[in-house]
């Protein structure tokens, strides 16, 4: 397994894609079946949004100014999934808005993975940071994993996202 942070956080994506589109295969399906997805989201998305929010954006901040509005967006955009995360984990699957809502949530969060892997934000860090350094984020995003929030309402989740609001 890579330690590389790219390739960790590609890996992500990779199964948040896989997550959406079987959401929108069953769209017209059991609200039980889409309740279960979305549960899958949101813990897939809640995971990867503390390990970027608590370990890659800030090593990148720190490491590559030049970066800092690209950070100040992610953080932005990573706040209005947190918000549609934490509205989605309240509601039931059978609610009126839940598919719009959970729409909403996958156009969002797609057009950032399109940003940070097609718009050159990804080979911007690669470039300017190397294999060692990457691998070293890796490892400190691997290490914080096992305790990331899984939950949008979990109490770490919730300080993510107000320091969000706050900063």
């Amino acid at each position: 397994m890579s330690t590389d942070a790219i390739v960790l956080l590609k890996e992500d994506h990779k199964e948040m894609r896989r997550l959406f589109k079987a959401f929108q295969d069953a769209e017209e399906g059991p609200a039980s079946q889409r309740q279960k997805l979305v549960d899958q989201i949101l813990e897939a998305l809640t995971v990867h949004t503390y390990l970027e929010n608590e370990v890659m954006y800030p090593e990148v901040r720190r490491l590559l100014p030049d970066l800092e509005d690209d950070i100040l967006e992610s953080y932005e955009e990573h706040h209005v999934a947190d918000v549609l995360c934490a509205e989605l984990a309240g509601m039931n699957a059978d609610d009126e808005r839940f598919n719009a809502k959970t729409t909403v949530l996958i156009e969002n969060v797609t057009h950032h993975v399109e940003e940070e892997e097609e718009q050159e934000w990804f080979p911007k860090v690669r470039d300017a940071l190397g294999r060692k350094q990457l691998q070293e984020i890796g490892e400190k995003m691997i290490a914080l994993r096992a305790d990331a929030p899984r939950t949008p309402t979990a109490p770490k989740a919730i300080k993510k996202a107000l320091d969000a609001v706050t900063a």
